[in-house]
């Protein structure tokens, strides 16, 4: 059985060296995606093709003009406090149309009315990270569409409670530069990978580790009982 939970613990360990080095890897690549100079978002030829895996936090441009008769305010938390994100589809230039995440407001900021200088008219050119849809809902909270109360940016949904046409599979979380007013508040993209597979790596050697000492004081031990039954 200790020789069974040595193969066991050792197996462990190596899967979390495997998965240290897979997440390793993805940290770089999307801090490569960050720092890199936008690209077009992509349109709908290339939609198929947009994955988590090669596309979440890529740096992308888009240029159209801002619908925010159709807004969607989505509960949030950031580190400017508790409140909404403000999520506009914008009329992209190409002839589609993207959910922009415009930004943070507070719930004093929820009423467009109280932010108006930041209703932006006319062509907007926009640059932010491409985010993977989040849909259903929050930890433990689903949407409720018909309620008008969103805990995630469910991009289908949002789109079909807004009765959007042509909507990118993706949105777009836009940057830090200043909309006029000050509302919403961009650039509060968090981005944040737990790396902590080298922990778990160096436990589960420890238990192998353990499990062959708990060999070894189990085989003297029988060694001890045998000598004292041949006595």
């Amino acid at each position: 059985m200790l020789l069974g939970l040595f193969v066991g613990f050792v197996a462990l360990g190596v899967w979390q060296i495997e998965r240290l080095a897979w997440k390793t890897e993805l940290i770089a690549q999307v801090d490569a995606r960050v720092h890199a100079a936008p690209t077009p978002a992509p349109g709908p030829v290339q939609w198929a093709t947009v994955t988590r895996q090669k596309d979440q936090y890529r740096r992308v441009v888009l240029t159209g003009t801002y619908r925010h008769d159709r807004e969607t305010l989505v509960q949030a938390v950031t580190e400017a406090g508790g409140g909404f994100w403000v999520m506009t589809p914008l009329a992209d230039e190409r002839g589609f149309t993207v959910l922009v995440n415009r930004g943070f407001v507070p719930p004093g900021r929820k009423a467009p009315g109280a932010r108006a200088d930041g209703q932006t008219q006319g062509p907007q050119t926009v640059v932010g990270l491409l985010r993977i849809t989040e849909p259903k809902g929050g930890f433990l909270r689903a949407n409720d569409a018909t309620g008008d109360l969103w805990r995630s940016r469910d991009v289908a949904a949002i789109a079909a409670r807004r009765g959007l046409g042509d909507v990118a599979p993706y949105f777009v979380d836009a940057d830090a530069t200043p909309n006029p007013g000050g509302w919403p508040l961009g650039g509060l993209t968090v981005i944040r990978f737990p790396n902590s597979h080298l922990v778990y790596a160096l436990t589960w050697f420890g238990m192998a580790l353990l499990s062959l000492v708990g060999l070894g004081l189990f085989r003297r031990e029988w060694r001890r009982a045998d000598r004292k039954a041949g006595v």
